[in-house]
């Protein structure tokens, strides 16, 4: 189970840590070609979102290796879980359904997964 929370949360954390990373540092412009719905939110949001995944990434890594707080990573999981609802809706909203259901159904089902693996340090 163990072995299996960390295959997963890694591949998380790297995923949201670049996701999050470009939502962070780069321009609406920048983000545009390969983000179309950054134009639906205001930016600001759009940033919260990534600080939120940068966040998220380090919690599901770093508090159960070094073994201080390592409930945080259950809390990133379930977070991950929500926002990709949230994510889900938005490309539902815009009529992406087929994009919605592929990468970001994966997403959920992968972090529910990382969420209930988590519960080993709860």
């Amino acid at each position: 189970m163990t072995v299996a929370y960390w295959v997963l949360a890694s591949l998380l954390a790297a995923l949201y840590l670049y996701s999050g990373g470009k939502k962070v540092l780069q321009s609406r412009d920048q983000l545009r070609p390969m983000m179309a719905w950054v134009d639906d939110l205001p930016f600001r949001v759009v940033r919260t979102i990534g600080v939120l995944e940068v966040l998220g990434a380090v919690a599901l890594i770093v508090p159960p290796l070094v073994g201080v707080a390592p409930w945080l990573a259950l809390v990133a999981a379930i977070g991950f879980v929500l926002l990709q609802i949230g994510a889900i809706t938005l490309h539902v909203s815009r009529g992406e359904v087929r994009s919605a259901i592929a990468f970001n159904g994966t997403l959920l089902v992968l972090a529910g997964i990382t969420a209930w693996l988590a519960t080993i340090w709860v």
